[in-house]
């Protein structure tokens, strides 16, 4: 009984955890984009986390663009954006120690890797 007791409590505790990590995710993140070419290119995100859902939006001087096919399962998270016709894949990570995001790009077959850091705290 005492064994059923601790497992349960164990992973109740889990759950509490990763819910707590993935709405640490809600907020204003910024960062940049190097091209091939050397230029940089601003990039500003507000995410916003319900349970395992991500939404938010993409802000550059060109207008705002909704994120869509948002998840969230623990640290990790993918969402897209509709650019031209074209849905781009991101995929990320949070780290909570750093409060920062690891973000990977698929823009048409290009692959693009930066770091975002909080700005709205």
């Amino acid at each position: 009984m005492k064994k059923r007791i601790f497992t349960t409590t164990a992973l109740i505790c889990c759950f509490v955890v990763c819910f707590a990590i993935a709405a640490d995710l809600t907020g204003k993140w910024t960062g940049s984009l190097k091209t091939p070419d050397g230029n940089e290119y601003p990039l500003t995100y507000v995410l916003k986390v319900d349970g395992d859902k991500l939404t938010g939006i993409s802000q550059s001087p060109q207008g705002e663009v909704a994120i869509t096919d948002g998840k969230v399962t623990g640290t990790d998270f993918t969402f897209s954006l509709p650019l031209n016709g074209t849905d781009v894949k991101h995929s990320g990570k949070y780290y909570a120690a750093a409060d920062s995001v690891g973000l990977d790009i698929d823009y048409n077959g290009m692959k693009f890797h930066t770091t975002l850091k909080r700005s709205d705290k």
